[in-house]
């Protein structure tokens, strides 16, 4: 196994009972860290010095949808309903096999570019089993973290999750599966019911959207089976009442905002501010690459502004002046892409934090660092030096390793090409 010291850089670690930042060595071990501490022993280890550089653990994006990003940006002006019309009701049907895996592994390569180590696929647009596999090869070659969500196109309320295209996949050393069901809101209660207890046979994560409406009764069904748990991931979570996000903070549930998408297409309002009163909070996403750019930091710190920005204004309605302390500090917010986006995926006890014993899952960034906590947050792909994930570098020097961008760019191209025609029907 290959043995790795990290040494003379600034740390945040982003786990609890250690500094909020720290200069640490950090040994590697095979795919995972050993030591995290001050002058540790580089017995047969390569050392690699990071002086001058910030590590911090690599990000999570909680939800994307990655079989999109051929059609970067043609929604950035589309509402909801734009996008449901256009991307789901006229081009989705037009994917060939070619195109989920160019897009998956395109996408997949764009967050790596930008220090996202774990992503949550939302995959739903899998009308036949070589879709499915043309989007997991993909993802798997792309050397990222993948909680593969399988997903389906939106077909009839009554219509159960396909278990068979489930249960004939595998994971890997890299690849974990899951399950992206219409949820509650979109299925009959007892269609909601069966795809969460199939969830729940399997152990997988089941993850749902759930915006533009109080919840429906397939909500009651699913909370009165005692199918609500740890392993029950809600994205963007606009419409929940707050005794329905007190249920499901309670279960152990997660919820993954996606915050420049839900303001912009009208989603509904974040949750942010509601889970932090019931002492919870968010994971993030960016969605879909045809409306948000793919910046899961981006995400972070629109979240944190947005907040601090519903907080100053309600103070100011309580006492006239906006307050005169931050309501939400820069590292709840790294938390967010970090930890909690580890912990919406099934991954909290391998990734989301630098600890011995978890996986070497790591940014390195190459900025000013006065602030290293801020520094993290508003970071770019431009400062992000090096990623390493499973021990394993895979970006360096600025660079993303054992890729050939050439190929994946005209490949994406001509993908776009392909789809971009149907865009209207």
């Amino acid at each position: 196994m290959n043995r790795v010291l990290l040494r003379g850089a600034r740390v945040i670690t982003m786990a609890p009972n250690r500094p909020d930042t720290e200069y640490a060595d950090l040994l590697i071990d095979g795919d995972t860290i050993a030591a995290v501490g001050e002058g540790l022993d580089a017995t047969g280890a390569e050392v690699v010095d990071v002086t001058g550089r910030i590590i911090m653990p690599g990000l999570v994006n909680a939800h994307l949808h990655t079989w999109q990003t051929a059609l970067r940006g043609v929604g950035t002006d589309w509402t909801l309903a734009d996008y449901l019309g256009r991307m789901h009701g006229a081009v989705a049907r037009h994917y060939r096999p070619e195109d989920m895996r160019i897009g998956t592994l395109a996408g997949a390569l764009s967050q790596l570019d930008r220090g996202t180590t774990t992503l949550g696929d939302w995959c739903h647009n899998t009308p036949t089993p070589d879709h499915t596999d043309a989007a997991l090869d993909g993802l798997t070659a792309s050397g990222i973290r993948g909680v593969f969500l399988h997903g389906t196109p939106y077909s009839a309320p009554d219509a159960t999750h396909p278990l068979d295209e489930i249960d004939r996949l595998t994971g890997g050393p890299l690849l974990t599966l899951g399950i992206a069901v219409r949820g509650p809101q979109l299925s009959t209660p007892d269609t909601a019911v069966a795809d969460f207890r199939a969830a729940a046979d399997r152990g997988l994560v089941v993850s749902l959207h759930q915006s533009g409406g109080e919840p429906g009764p397939g909500w009651e069904a699913v909370r009165d089976a005692g199918l609500l748990s740890p392993r029950t991931n809600v994205v963007h979570g606009a419409g929940l009442t707050d005794d329905w996000l007190r249920t499901l903070v309670d279960a152990g549930a997660t919820l993954t905002s996606t915050p420049e998408n839900e303001l912009g297409q009208g989603h509904g309002s974040p949750v942010t501010g509601s889970l932090l009163r019931l002492g919870a909070a968010p994971s993030l996403g960016t969605d879909t690459d045809a409306v948000t750019p793919a910046d899961v930091l981006s995400a972070a710190r629109i979240a944190l502004a947005h907040q601090r920005g519903h907080d100053h204004e309600r103070h100011r309605q309580t006492t006239g002046s906006f307050s005169f302390t931050a309501t939400i500090t820069a590292k709840q917010a790294l938390a967010w892409a970090t930890v909690e986006g580890a912990r919406a995926l099934g991954l909290a006890d391998r990734v989301g934090r630098l600890e011995a014993g978890l996986q070497a899952d790591l940014v390195v960034l190459d900025a000013p660092a006065p602030n290293p906590i801020a520094t993290a947050l508003h970071a770019t792909a431009a400062d992000i030096e090096a990623v390493m994930i499973a021990g394993r570098w895979r970006k360096r020097g600025h660079t993303l390793l054992d890729v050939d961008l050439a190929t994946v760019r005209d490949q994406l191209h001509a993908s776009a090409g392909h789809l971009l025609p149907h865009l209207t029907g």
